[in-house]
């Protein structure tokens, strides 16, 4: 098990002793995902492995904010809001724009892209440095920015 399943685990235990419904329903669905992917691929989980579980969630729940509120439905925004909150606990902290974009300028520089058309080498060394700690979607418009 790896450290950061091993964290949450004892949270969960935590929440279940202090009686924090809230924080243990999001808990438990944390590790629902980890048990999902252990059970479904047949495998243990490594830290990189959770933590890209865990920024899929966080981009899901991002998503379902986003429809909710131009649907209007705050009550279920502020819900989403707090799940978002109790996973970004466990993630390593969010890099700045400016360290993004030095990153991605390494990343360029090392895969030797010269166009848009190289945009996939990019990413695929970009992906794992940036793994929980900042926005793919974002990061993947700064890419496309830098080589234009």
């Amino acid at each position: 098990m790896s450290a950061l399943q091993q964290r949450i685990n004892d949270d969960v235990k935590t929440a279940m002793r202090s009686k924090d419904k809230d924080r243990l329903g999001v808990l438990r669905l944390i590790t629902a995902a980890f048990k999902q992917k252990e059970v479904d691929e047949r495998i243990e989980l490594d830290d990189t492995m959770v933590l890209a579980i865990m920024d899929k969630m966080t981009k899901q729940i991002r998503d379902s904010m986003q429809q909710f509120e131009q649907a209007g439905r705050n009550d279920l925004v502020a819900k989403e809001a707090f799940e978002l909150k109790i996973i970004q606990e466990y993630l390593p902290a969010q890099l700045t724009e400016d360290e993004i974009s030095q990153i991605i300028a390494e990343c360029i520089a090392a895969s030797g892209a010269e166009s848009a058309k190289d945009m996939g080498k990019v990413m695929s060394l970009l992906k794992p440095r940036l793994q929980g700690r900042a926005d793919m979607g974002k990061a993947s418009g700064l890419v496309k920015q830098q080589l234009s």
